[in-house]
């Protein structure tokens, strides 16, 4: 994170003696990049290295479907059933080298904890609210909200009724964009949120009591079980630049033109060769030969997904609340025949979607098969729509719907 944060107690400075109650504390330094990059300095009752029993080692296994043919996509995602909890109910969708794409929609609570410990993680949450409980504090959270969660960090959910997420899991850095940030890290004028649309822990809890907590820890393509004598949210006090923190699909401030806006104007966070984006309700473009639907485009080098959130759909044919579209790279697309006619002189959308371009081809798994409606790549075939009042169905601008 570009700015600096600090909880608990601390000591006037780093690497010196820091006491509880007598007993001197361990201090933790979790960074990235080595000793280079952002970091911050935990303060533990107990080394973070103890544990009283090492568990099983399990694989991480994806079941693969290779369609036959080369094509766009379209998976309904809404009717999938609950299973599992916020870390096990994670059903992977798409994934390449660079990011996983999962949907979850957990049907019980977590037993223990669990830290990625090998990529950052961005919780989409689309239904639901909670806390999050980290070892950095608790970070509330509510339907919209974008939960970041670097690497390392040991978590556990705390829902508060039915929750629906999509997730997003990288061996990558996931940051706010660059160009985003001056060169001290302060977010700019020209950026689409500020520090203050930036959530991050707001109470740490030092836990002190002892028995069997359970943490599970994703490693080297699989999860690694550990059994611990004391809980892992022993920390008295933490300062630095990483932590968990939320954003809000809704405090993100589209940006509009005088004609039509291309997707990198939506950009909300940067990973390693994929970029995630928030589609917005927003004013259209205001030139008055301005044609508010994106125009077709080829993606030569990338692929596109794109999960509706909410909205009225109804100029994008078959699209609802939970579709997940896919636009591979190598073939064109673009909106539906008559949708840019119909686009003239509309002068807001009022859908919201998440979209996530990657630079490497997206492999499929047989989640993807069973959610596939199997006719999408034909919709641009099919007869254009009669036109209609330009505000009486102001859908179908935001993106490619």
């Amino acid at each position: 994170m570009p700015f600096y944060q600090r909880l608990g107690d601390l000591p006037r400075k780093r690497h010196v003696q820091f006491r509880d109650n007598g007993s001197l504390l361990t201090e933790e330094v979790m960074g990235l990049e080595g000793f280079a990059g952002n970091e911050s300095i935990l303060y533990h009752l107990t080394s973070p290295c103890r544990i009283r029993e090492l568990g099983e080692f399990e694989p991480i296994e994806r079941e693969e479907w290779v369609p036959a043919a080369h094509a766009h996509r379209h998976f309904t995602t809404m009717g999938i059933e609950p299973e599992g909890d916020e870390i096990t109910g994670r059903r992977l969708l798409m994934w390449n080298g660079d990011v996983e794409i999962s949907l979850c929609r957990p049907a019980e609570r977590m037993d223990g904890f669990f830290r990625n410990g090998e990529g950052d993680e961005v919780v989409f949450v689309h239904e639901g609210t909670g806390t999050l409980e980290t070892i950095f504090g608790d970070v509330s959270y509510r339907e919209g909200d974008y939960l970041v969660v670097p690497r390392g960090t040991t978590y556990r959910f705390v829902p508060e009724g039915p929750q629906r997420y999509l997730v997003f899991e990288s061996p990558g850095l996931i940051e706010i964009p660059r160009r985003y940030r001056n060169e001290y890290g302060q977010l700019l004028e020209h950026a689409p949120y500020y520090h203050r649309d930036i959530h991050p822990p707001t109470e740490l809890r030092t836990h002190r009591e002892r028995g069997d907590f359970q943490v599970k820890v994703r490693v080297r393509g699989g999860y690694q079980t550990y059994v611990l004598d004391y809980h892992p949210f022993d920390v008295v006090g933490w300062d630095g630049y990483v932590y968990p923190w939320t954003f809000n699909i809704n405090d993100f401030e589209p940006i509009t033109g005088r004609i039509h806006m291309p997707p990198p104007s939506h950009q909300t966070f940067q990973g390693q060769n994929f970029v995630i984006c928030s589609f917005c309700p927003r004013k259209l473009d205001f030139d008055p030969m301005a044609i508010p639907i994106p125009y077709h485009h080829s993606n030569l080098n990338s692929e596109e997904m794109i999960y509706y959130v909410s909205g009225n759909f109804g100029s994008r044919r078959g699209i609802e609340v939970g579709s997940v579209t896919l636009h591979p790279s190598g073939i064109p697309h673009g909106p539906h025949p008559g949708l840019a006619e119909k686009s003239i002189g509309q002068t807001e959308t009022h859908e919201l979607a998440v979209m996530c371009d990657t630079f490497h081809p997206l492999r499929l798994t047989k989640l993807a098969q069973e959610l596939d409606d199997g006719k999408y790549a034909y919709s641009w075939a099919e007869p254009a729509e009669p036109a209609q009042d330009a505000d009486a169905d102001p859908a179908g601008v935001t993106s490619h719907f």
